[in-house]
């Protein structure tokens, strides 16, 4: 069975869709995306999703698409794909559109590019076992909290990572930990979990802020305090936030053990009370 996409305004199969290779979004990353997940045919969260989205169509001035109808295309993907009861993932794309090339915006705007797929979920990583990671220099621009799909220094960090056989690769700031490749980084210093401040140098991530939460409904000491590279060292523990990781346990860094070297009492208890969200 041929996969089906959602490509503006027409469902149809993926061997089918075709972009113009004038669309902005090709030629100049100009434009955003979201990933959201889909728990046996039921998505988490996807209002939130959608809410970044808009900000970040907000953010680059994309007119032309409502993202709140991101959601119905979202359904209709997964009862035409066959994951209707079935966990799924969903990515949604908008570009500026098509026209002629110059580094300024269209005069006047054109329609945007609006392309969404759905997949299967496949994780090679165990929650029980825990992830190995590296740290790599943050290279990335200074406007890390629009979802854009310019990722390339995201790429050559998470090849790295893929090269020294781990799951993620740290991005480092100024010494700051900043995020993941993919992720949010938190650790546990002294008892209290810790991640970076939301800022323009980190993305706002949906499932971030459901980690914040669950520790302020549970009574678990958090902040939103930096923590450099030099801590990761003396971290109690260290985890992974996001859509695809859930909450994972970092058990070593540059193959260095983080704290006895096994998945630690604070990620899995927020890994357990996550669950209780999607199940």
């Amino acid at each position: 069975m041929s996969a089906i996409v959602y490509l503006n305004g027409s469902y149809l199969p993926k061997e089918e869709a075709r972009i113009s290779p004038e669309d902005r979004g090709f030629l100049f990353a100009d434009g955003i995306y979201e990933v959201a997940r889909a728990y046996g045919g039921s998505f988490f969260a996807l209002d939130a999703h959608l809410q970044r989205m808009a900000r970040g169509l907000a953010a680059l001035a994309i007119e032309g698409f409502d993202a709140t109808d991101a959601s119905e295309i979202s359904h209709e993907l997964l009862q035409r794909n066959g994951f209707t009861g079935k966990d799924a993932i969903v990515y949604l794309q908008i570009t500026r559109g098509v026209a002629p090339r110059t580094h300024f915006f269209p005069d006047p705007p054109v329609s945007p590019t609006v392309f969404a797929m759905v997949n299967p979920l496949h994780s090679r990583w165990d929650p029980r076992k825990g992830v190995g990671v590296i740290v790599a220099p943050d290279q990335r621009w200074t406007r890390c909290d629009i979802k854009s799909v310019s990722l390339l220094p995201n790429c050559l960090a998470a090849e790295a990572a893929r090269a020294a056989g781990v799951a993620e690769a740290l991005l480092i700031r100024d010494g700051v930990v900043m995020e993941g490749t993919h992720t949010s980084v938190f650790g546990v210093f002294d008892g209290e979990v810790r991640t970076a401040p939301a800022s323009n140098y980190i993305l706002p991530s949906i499932t971030r802020q459901v980690v914040l939460d669950l520790c302020a409904e549970h009574g678990i000491p958090h902040g939103t305090e930096p923590f450099f590279a030099h801590d990761l060292a003396r971290a109690d523990e260290l985890f992974l936030a996001g859509t695809t990781m859930e909450v994972m346990p970092i058990v070593r860094v540059d193959d260095q053990p983080v704290g006895s070297g096994t998945p630690g009492p604070f990620a899995q208890r927020l890994l357990h009370l996550f669950h209780g969200l999607t199940q």
